[in-house]
């Protein structure tokens, strides 16, 4: 009678949820294209909820925490926006104009290196290498521009824009306000019996997703400066443009490093051809940019608390921004990183089971601990 009760309450919670994750799927799919604001809202409370408890310890209330930080916030981010947004404006818009002349450049570069060393059936795989290499070139940069060119024209990218910079402070004052009572309310409304179990996943899933919110944010900030000013000190067109779209999409694995790599060296060759050293200087900083990251940023700020596969991460990244656009990209790897505790919770519960001992097998003792793997 007990196994039955048990089994009939494991089925409705599991009903439960299962609706209550498909009707949050649809929520997400309907309203994707004006969540951008409220999303990175939300980030930035959770980015700055620390820095507010601190500022509690020290004296002040939760309403005057709040109002110093983004005062303090909106006044930095708004010098950075008065000095940086004009050169950026205008490196956007020169690089739209100048983009089909670097392409037409490089093209002549690569169709002009020499390969005469080379016997003549390597030379003919060279020439044809070189051939669909120059027509892909053209393509993807004509994808490129046109693609730039409506989206800095359009005025639904405008509207996302002026939103983004209106509604994500104040969507990011309130949550920041009530951060601790939303957390408690939350916590109340725990089943009782589960409440330790919940209390621990959550931190779990906190510790994963500060890892990425706060220690990302903080390197992708700092990503963005040091490739914008090295670049720029080095006289690179659009120095400036393409370190910090570097820095700012550093947060996509793998894809953010060398899509700025190949824009900086295309821009390079064309620019400074056959100018050696200066190509190398520019080589130099990318790859001591991604030393500085792989070995002293990542470590310190981000450390291994994502703990996620970079073959599950990459899938993550491509399902969510396929199905929810840039805020699908935002809140891909934090997704994915609650979903591997998840994933780790039911695994590590399954091992601990008699549907993997069996009933006459042994069990673990109480102080042996079960591990499951990373998703």
């Amino acid at each position: 009678m007990t196994t039955s009760i048990n089994s009939a309450g494991l089925k409705r919670q599991v009903l439960f949820w299962g609706i209550a994750l498909a009707l949050f799927i649809a929520f997400l799919m309907v309203f994707s294209s004006i969540l951008l604001p409220f999303v990175a809202g939300m980030a930035l409370a959770y980015f700055l909820d620390p820095v507010a408890d601190r500022l509690e310890r020290i004296g002040l209330s939760r309403m005057l925490a709040t109002v110093v930080i983004l005062i303090a916030f909106v006044i930095v981010f708004v010098l950075a926006l008065v000095i940086i947004i004009p050169v950026l404006a205008n490196q956007i818009s020169d690089f739209i104009a100048h983009l089909p002349g670097y392409v037409s450049q490089l093209q002549a570069l690569i169709a002009s290196s020499g390969d005469t060393f080379l016997p003549d059936w390597v030379s003919g795989q060279i020439a044809a290498i070189k051939e669909n290499f120059s027509k892909y070139l053209a393509e993807g940069a004509g994808f490129l521009g046109t693609l730039v060119n409506q989206i800095w024209n359009s005025g639904k990218a405008l509207v996302d824009i002026i939103s983004l910079f209106v509604l994500t402070p104040v969507v990011a004052f309130y949550l920041l306000l009530d951060w601790d009572r939303m957390v408690e309310r939350v916590d109340s409304w725990v089943p009782r019996d589960h409440v330790e179990t919940v209390r621990k996943i959550a931190s779990d899933m906190n510790d994963a997703i500060s890892g990425f919110v706060r220690g990302q944010g903080s390197l992708c900030i700092i990503l963005a400066l040091y490739y914008g000013i090295g670049l720029s000190l080095a006289g690179l067109n659009f120095g400036l443009l393409i370190g910090l779209f570097t820095g700012a999409i550093s947060f996509i694995p793998y894809i953010g490093s060398i899509l700025g790599l190949v824009l900086a060296v295309g821009v390079a060759l064309v620019q400074f051809w056959p100018d050696y050293p200066m190509v190398i200087l520019i080589l130099v900083i990318f790859f001591s940019g991604q030393f500085i990251e792989g070995n002293i940023l990542q470590p310190k700020l981000v450390g291994n608390s994502v703990g996620l596969h970079p073959v599950w991460l990459m899938f993550a990244l491509v399902a969510f921004g396929a199905l929810f656009g840039f805020v699908g990209l935002m809140v891909a790897v934090p997704a994915a990183a609650v979903v591997g505790v998840l994933v780790r919770f039911a695994l590590g519960r399954y091992l601990d089971s008699n549907l993997y001992h069996g009933h006459s097998a042994s069990r673990p003792s109480d102080g042996a601990e079960t591990s499951a793997p990373n998703p």
